[in-house]
C-alpha cells in the first residue's frame, strides 16, 4: 500500500473565516516573525505560551471548564492536552484567536502512542516487526487521523530504553536495544512529521521521556534511576540523539531523577547536553505535573523554587503543574529569571506554531466531514492488520503450526480470545472496541460455523475457576487448541509495575486444563512485556507472541495462525526464565568470571538455580520456513578512519518449502576498549524476503563512527584494535569474521 493513496482528502478543507494575528509577512523566514511578534508581547502573554491545561468535553454545562475562558481570551494558555475532534477544536481555538489580543492560536496535543482511531500493535510490538517501513507508515496514518481531530502534536514517540519488563513502560517501547531503538525513532518521527513540518496530516512528534526513564530501580515507575554518565551515553541516550538528527520538535523530560536532580530541572540533560551538545532548537515540555512533583522529590522547598530551577536549566512548558503560571512572571520581573531566556522559549513555541502553518489557518483540518472520512478509513485498517502480523514473533512450533484450514476444528479459549478493549492495548488514543476485530471473530472466518468453539475459560485476575468447564468442553470436541492469555490492557503500560511475571489469575490452571485433554495447544500470547514461560513451555506445541495487536490484531493474527503469512518478527527483547535474571540484556559486559576455572567449577559467574542463559534470544523468532546462513567475507581485513567503509557480506537462502522472509542481523564485538565493552552490540539489520529455495547476498556498511564509545576519558569516539562482526538470525548469530581498526 502507498502512502499517497492515504492522502488525498486533506486536500479537501472548508474554508471558515479567520481572525489572524498582525504578525510579519509570511515570505520572512520563521525567525524574523517570531522575533517581530515576541517585540509586541507582554509578560503575561509570553509566559502563557508556556503553560500547557489539560481540557475536558465542553466549555460550558455541568462539569465544564468554564473557568478556562477568561484565561484563554487573554492569551494564558500557549496549548491545550486532551481536546480533540474537529468541531471541539475549533470551538476551543476560537476563544483564543477571536479573543485575544494578539490573535495566536493554541497548539492541541494529545497521546498519540501506536495509532489515533485506528490503532496499531504497542510500540514493542511493532518493534518486533523489525520493519522500518511499517512502522513509519504507521506513524503516517496516526498523524493523518490525528490532524483530521484537530489534534497538532503528540507525545510520541517514547524512545527510552527499556531493560526490564518489569516495568510496565515497556511495552511503550522499542525495547532493549540503542541501535535498533533509533533506527525505529528515526522511523517514527519521519511518520509523524515527514520532512516538511506543515503539510497536511504532519503533527509535531515528541521524544519522551528525557532520560532513562526505562532504568528506574526495581521497574518500579516513577522512582529513582542511578545510571552513570557513561551508561547514558552509551545505551539511553542515542534513540534521542537518533530523534533530534531526524528532526523532532518537540522533547519530553521524564519524570525520574537522576544523579540527584529531576529530569523536570536537570541541566545537563536540557541544557548541556541536549542544546549544547545536540543543537536541538525545539522546546521541551515536563511530563504531567513535573515541577510541582519535585516537592515530592525533595529537591526544592516550594513551587516557585521549583519554577525557577525548571525554567533555567531549560524546561520551556508546563505541563498542568500550575508552576509557570503562578511564579514565572515574578521571576522574570524580580531577575531570578533573564528575559532572554524567556524570550527563547516563548520563541520556540511560536516557531513550532508558525512552521505548521497555524497562524495562516488557524483551525487546520477543523472540517467534520473530512474527520469522518479519514478516521478508520479502511486502507488505514489494512495497515493495521498488515503490521500486527508482522510483530507476531513465533518462539515455538512443534508442527502444529500453521491451522490446517480443510476440515479440522479449532477451539478458541481464553480472557483474551474475545476482548476487543484488551487487544487495543495501553495507551490506545481514540481507539474504539466497537471497530475492533477480535481473535474470535477473525478465526470464525477461517473456520466457519461448528468448526470454531469457544470459550472464555476465567479472567486474567482473580481465582475464579467456573469457567473451566465450558473450556474443556470447548476442547473437547476440538482438533487443535489456541489459548489467547496474557495481560488486559490495565496490566501494562504506566503504573503497572509488576513483581511477577508470570502468567496472572488462574490463566495457568487453565492452560493445565487444556493439556491434559491430549490435544495440541497453541499458546497466543497477549501482552504489554515479556511473561514467564518455564511453567507454560511443557503444556503447550507452539508459542505465538501477539503482544497486544490494535484495532486489527485478530485478523491479523489470524493470518499468521492459518498460515496466510508467514511469520517474521523478532524479539526487541531478551526474554527471561526468571525475574531473578532482570535486568537481563544481550549486550551485556563480560565478567573477570566468565566460565569455571577451579576444581570445583563453583568460582564463576552463575546463578545456583537458574541457567544464565535468557529463555528466549534478543532478536530470536521462527518462520514456517528455515533460513541458512554462509559465505561471510569483508571487503578488507583493515578498517581505515578517512578510508572507504568495511562492507560486510553474507549469503542467505531459505531452506524451506515456502517462501518466507528473515531478519539479518549484524553484530559487532570490541576484543579490548579503553573501558570494558558489550561482548556483542547490534550495529546493522535487514528485513529480506526470499522464495523457497531461494539464495540472496546481504551487505552492511561499517564505518569508524558505527564504533564508537564513550571511552574512558569521557569523550565520545572509536578506539583502534581488534573487533569481530557476527552476522545471523539472532544476537547468537554463528557466521564471525575479525577485523582490524586502524589508529587515524
Amino acid at each position: 500500500m502507498h502512502l499517497r493513496l492515504l492522502l488525498p482528502s486533506l486536500s479537501m478543507l472548508v474554508l471558515l473565516p479567520i481572525a489572524r494575528p498582525a504578525t510579519a509577512p509570511t515570505t520572512l523566514p520563521v525567525e524574523d516573525r517570531v522575533r517581530d511578534l515576541l517585540s509586541r508581547m507582554t509578560l503575561e502573554e509570553k509566559v502563557g505560551q508556556l503553560v500547557q491545561y489539560s481540557g475536558r468535553d465542553t466549555l460550558t454545562g455541568p462539569g465544564s471548564q468554564a473557568e478556562l475562558v477568561p484565561l484563554i481570551k487573554a492569551g494564558g494558555a500557549g496549548s491545550m492536552l486532551n481536546v480533540h475532534g474537529a468541531a471541539k477544536t475549533r470551538e476551543w481555538q476560537k476563544l483564543a484567536v477571536e479573543s485575544s489580543r494578539l490573535h495566536i492560536p493554541m497548539l492541541f496535543a494529545l497521546d498519540v502512542v501506536h495509532g489515533c482511531r485506528t490503532i496499531f500493535p504497542i510500540p514493542l510490538g511493532t518493534a518486533a516487526s523489525w520493519d522500518l517501513g511499517a512502522i513509519e507508515q504507521a506513524e503516517r496514518i496516526a498523524a493523518i487521523e490525528a490532524s483530521a481531530t484537530g489534534i497538532h502534536w503528540t507525545f510520541a514517540p517514547m524512545v527510552d530504553i527499556a531493560r526490564d519488563p518489569r516495568w510496565g513502560r515497556i511495552a511503550e517501547s522499542a525495547g532493549e536495544d540503542p541501535f535498533l531503538g533509533s533506527t525505529i525513532a528515526r522511523a517514527r518521527v519521519r511518520g509523524f512529521q515527514t520532512d516538511r513540518l506543515g503539510a497536511p496530516g504532519t503533527i509535531l512528534a515528541c521524544a519522551k521521556h528525557f532520560a532513562a526513564y526505562g532504568a528506574v530501580q526495581a521497574g518500579r515507575d516513577y522512582f529513582t534511576t542511578d545510571v552513570t554518565e557513561r551508561v547514558l551515553r552509551d545505551v539511553y541516550f542515542p534513540p534521542f540523539r537518533a530523534a533530534v538528527d531526524a528532526g523532532v520538535a518537540t522533547f519530553m523530560a521524564g519524570f525520574n531523577d537522576l544523579d540527584g536532580t529531576p529530569c523536570t530541572a536537570n541541566a545537563f540533560l536540557l541544557d548541556r547536553v541536549l542544546r549544547g551538545e545536540w543543537g536541538f532548537r525545539g522546546f521541551v515540555i515536563s511530563d504531567w505535573q513535573g515541577i510541582s512533583e519535585m516537592l515530592e522529590h525533595g529537591n526544592v522547598a516550594d513551587l516557585r523554587d521549583a519554577a525557577r530551577q525548571s525554567f533555567l536549566a531549560g524546561l520551556d512548558v508546563d505541563m498542568e503543574a500550575q508552576g509557570y503560571e503562578k511564579h514565572l512572571a515574578e521571576l522574570v520581573r524580580s531577575g531570578a529569571v533573564p528575559v532572554a531566556r524567556l524570550d527563547a522559549a516563548v520563541g520556540a513555541v511560536l516557531a513550532a506554531k508558525f512552521r505548521l502553518g497555524l497562524f495562516e489557518d488557524p483551525y487546520r483540518n477543523c472540517d467534520e466531514a473530512q474527520e469522518k472520512a479519514l478516521l478508520f478509513a479502511p486502507a488505514h485498517r489494512e495497515a493495521a492488520r498488515d503490521l500486527a502480523r508482522r510483530s507476531a514473533v513465533l518462539l515455538k512450533n512443534n508442527g502444529v503450526l500453521p491451522l490446517k484450514a480443510g476440515g479440522i476444528t479449532v477451539a478458541v479459549v481464553g480472557p483474551l480470545a474475545d476482548s476487543a478493549g484488551d487487544q487495543l492495548g495501553c495507551w490506545s488514543g481514540l481507539g474504539e472496541r466497537s471497530e475492533v476485530v477480535t481473535l474470535r471473530a477473525a478465526l470464525a472466518e477461517a473456520f466457519p460455523g461448528a468448526r470454531l468453539r469457544y470459550a472464555q475459560g476465567c479472567l486474567t485476575t482473580g481465582d475464579d475457576t467456573s469457567g473451566f468447564a465450558a473450556a474443556r468442553q470447548a476442547a473437547a470436541g476440538a482438533d487443535v487448541i489456541v489459548a489467547a492469555l496474557g495481560e488486559t490492557a490495565n496490566q501494562s503500560g504506566e503504573s503497572t509495575s509488576r513483581a511477577s511475571l508470570d502468567l496472572s489469575g488462574p490463566q495457568l490452571a487453565l492452560l493445565r486444563e487444556l493439556h491434559a485433554t491430549g490435544k495440541p495447544v497453541v499458546l497466543l500470547l497477549m501482552a504489554g512485556r515479556p511473561l514467564l514461560l518455564e511453567a507454560v513451555d511443557p503444556l503447550v506445541d507452539a508459542i505465538l507472541v501477539g503482544w497486544h495487536p490494535g484495532s486489527m490484531g485478530g485478523p491479523g493474527l489470524a493470518d499468521v495462525l492459518t498460515g496466510a503469512y508467514n511469520p517474521s518478527g523478532k524479539l526487541p527483547v531478551t526474554w527471561p526464565r526468571s525475574v531473578g535474571q532482570i535486568p537481563l540484556f544481550y549486550a551485556h559486559k563480560n565478567s573477570g568470571r566468565p566460565t569455571p576455572t577451579d576444581p570445583e567449577g563453583k568460582y564463576f559467574s552463575h546463578y545456583i538455580d537458574t541457567p544464565n542463559t535468557p529463555r528466549f534470544r534478543f532478536g530470536f523468532g521462527l518462520s514456517y520456513t528455515t533460513f541458512a546462513y554462509d559465505s561471510l567475507r569483508l571487503s578488507a581485513p583493515v578498517l581505515q578512519p578517512g578510508g572507504p567503509a568495511l562492507i560486510v557480506t553474507a549469503r542467505v537462502r531459505n531452506a524451506g518449502a515456502r517462501a518466507g522472509e528473515e531478519v539479518v542481523q549484524l553484530y559487532v564485538r570490541d576484543r579490548v576498549g579503553s573501558v570494558t565493552r558489550p561482548v556483542r552490540e547490534l550495529k546493522g539489520f535487514e528485513k529480506i524476503a526470499l522464495a523457497a529455495g531461494e539464495s540472496r547476498e546481504v551487505s552492511f556498511r561499517l564505518a569508524p563512527a558505527d564504533l564508537a564509545f564513550c571511552r574512558a576519558d569521557m569523550t565520545f569516539g572509536p578506539e583502534p584494535g581488534a573487533f569481530d562482526v557476527f552476522v545471523g538470525g539472532d544476537s547468537n548469530a554463528a557466521l564471525s569474521a575479525p577485523f582490524t581498526l586502524t589508529a587515524p
